[in-house]
């Protein structure tokens, strides 16, 4: 993975040209939420004009997610790919710069031709690369043409058609379908890459030790989409180094007789280490089976047994 830069903006800019190292720059610019294949046509674009032209490549992406200010409080906003995750995929594609900018209300309502003269120029953007179907501006209201026309005659505009997998069209929202039906083998293919999540592994109730298979709770590190509820085979990664293991990522019905919140816990096979307060990235490679509720312990342990063996052989075949 290349060293890249991230570099955070508010609008309006200030040392614009200091930011950018006061060199052209070849851009993408999107939100990029999954990084999907389809966004890494854009951002390899940008890489590639960079490197034909002797610039800069970078992506300008932004945070937080516009539907969490622009008067959608009241939804629970969920991402495929953290800012955290985001940048580290930008990493390895091989992006010189990330510019990260502040998604608020001021910049909400700055017009196309604000968002050309006073975010891209001041930046040196010479080259934008953007997707099909890109909006900028107040409400939305400029679209890829307008950037191209609005970019005359200094910055060139590129704009990358939509790619399809099986005639349906690579996107976030098919993206999260496929992950909330549990499809695993779309999501990794429209991703290029397992969906991941990151946590700090917590002090669950310790039930799984007493019954033979310990695990590992995760809490959260942010609001990702939420996999169908159910057992997976996945790979976790502490300090760096892969565990295979089985999750279970559900309400746990045999022991909760009420409504509760979702929770992920993983038991990684030949693992017995204290991980208490570590970050765990959890890639999950296969669904397995959807959650149901046991009538015995004893039933319980079987199938946790029965799913160990079924994410190994998965795992084996990975």
């Amino acid at each position: 993975m290349s060293a890249v830069e991230i570099i955070p903006l508010s609008y309006p800019l200030t040392n614009a040209t200091m930011l950018s190292q006061g060199k052209p720059i070849s851009i993408a610019i999107g939100h990029f939420d999954g990084v999907h294949r389809g966004h890494q046509n854009v951002v390899n674009e940008a890489i590639s004009v960079a490197k034909n032209t002797d610039m800069l490549s970078a992506v300008l992406t932004f945070a937080p997610h516009p539907k969490e200010v622009l008067g959608h409080g009241d939804q629970y906003y969920s991402c495929l790919t953290p800012l955290q995750i985001k940048t580290d995929l930008f990493a390895k594609l091989g992006v010189d710069l990330v510019f990260v900018m502040q998604f608020d209300l001021t910049f909400a309502a700055m017009s196309p031709s604000q968002f050309v003269n006073e975010v891209l120029r001041p930046l040196g953007v010479r080259h934008a690369v953007i997707g099909f179907d890109f909006t900028f501006g107040s409400k939305g209201s400029g679209n890829a043409g307008d950037l191209r026309e609005l970019g005359k005659p200094d910055i060139e505009v590129s704009i990358v058609e939509p790619l399809f997998e099986e005639g349906t069209k690579v996107s976030s929202t098919y993206t999260r379908e496929t992950l909330e039906q549990g499809d695993l083998a779309t999501t990794t293919s429209l991703l290029g890459r397992p969906y991941e999540v990151i946590g700090t592994v917590v002090h669950g109730d310790g039930r799984g030790r007493t019954i033979g298979f310990p695990t590992a709770n995760l809490e959260l590190h942010d609001r990702y989409v939420s996999p169908r509820l159910g057992v997976y085979a996945v790979i976790a990664w502490i300090d760096g180094v892969a565990h295979g293991g089985v999750l279970n990522h559900g309400m746990k019905p045999t022991f909760n007789k009420q409504d509760v919140k979702p929770v992920m816990e993983a038991h990684l096979f030949n693992f017995d280490e204290d991980i208490y307060g570590k970050e765990m990235k959890v890639q999950f490679l296969s669904f397995i089976r959807a959650e149901k509720k046991f009538s015995s312990i004893t039933d319980l342990i079987a199938q946790i047994a029965a799913d160990s063996q079924t994410a190994k052989d998965l795992l084996n075949d990975l």
